[in-house]
């Protein structure tokens, strides 16, 4: 009996090894399909250099004939330019950062532009030697004015970028300026928008006390953009709210031919 039982599991086994190499060959037949077809539209794979038309090389890419190239981790070295993780260039074979939208023209100055850090390439939306230059531009006029203000930029995602208290400020507007900008870059218009929308009866009424009290409702936080893409925002704080509103409208203004 333990014969007999022996014999059929020996049996068995045999014939699932011969089912498991059919499947092995069956994989590697498509396989092999795939990548033949995959080289005759034009698409390299694994390994693969980069073709005269300018495609990029990359796992599982797949770059235009114009030398534009898409996915990720891939380098494509068109007109010298090198792409990072899942940009998307335009007809210029401008590169910018991670996720970033470039015209046919080229990216716009200070728009998702890729620089380098400790662990590699990071996007910056608003670099500091721009942030500080529109805020030396902020303090002349404040100083014009006679307004001794607190000034604050910070990117796209609400980082900030720099901070400014000219002499005499107040203390307690570096949080506000600082959360002006929060404000601003949250909810994608000027704080003076926002409280004209949250006051008493108003759809946003109540907004303030949201966010772990960081809502500022009175003016001076402005969104700053080129073109269309936000790349940042601005809050000035030590004047009256009349007055930093016209100061961050100013900034504002200012940024858009800087």
């Amino acid at each position: 009996m333990e014969e007999i039982f022996h014999r059929r599991r020996a049996f068995y086994m045999e014939e699932c090894k011969k089912d498991i190499l059919m499947e092995n060959r069956e994989i590697e037949a498509i396989v092999r399909e795939v990548v033949r077809k995959a080289v005759e539209d034009g698409n390299l794979g694994v390994g693969n250099d980069a073709a005269a038309s300018g495609r990029a090389p990359g796992t599982g890419d797949v770059a235009a004939a114009s030398g534009r190239a898409f996915g990720t981790g891939d380098t494509a070295t068109a007109r010298g330019r090198t792409l990072g993780t899942g940009d998307i260039a335009a007809a210029s074979d401008r590169v910018p950062g991670t996720g970033d939208i470039a015209t046919a023209n080229g990216s716009f100055p200070g728009t998702g532009n890729l620089t380098a850090a400790n662990g590699g390439l990071v996007p910056v939306t608003m670099p500091l030697a721009l942030a500080v230059k529109l805020i030396e531009g902020i303090e002349a006029k404040a100083a014009e004015w006679g307004m001794r203000v607190v000034t604050a930029v910070s990117d796209a995602t609400a980082r900030p970028v720099a901070i400014h208290c000219m002499d005499g400020a107040y203390i307690g507007s570096f949080d506000v300026a600082l959360n002006k900008t929060y404000t601003s870059i949250a909810f994608q218009m000027s704080t003076a928008q926002l409280g004209t929308l949250s006051g008493p009866g108003e759809s946003l009424y109540g907004i303030q006390f949201t966010n772990e009290g960081r809502i500022v409702i009175f003016g001076g936080g402005e969104v700053l953009k080129r073109g269309d893409v936000i790349v940042g925002a601005l809050g000035v704080s030590g004047g009256s709210a009349e007055q930093d509103t016209a100061l961050a409208t100013y900034g504002k203004s200012l940024f858009e031919n800087i």
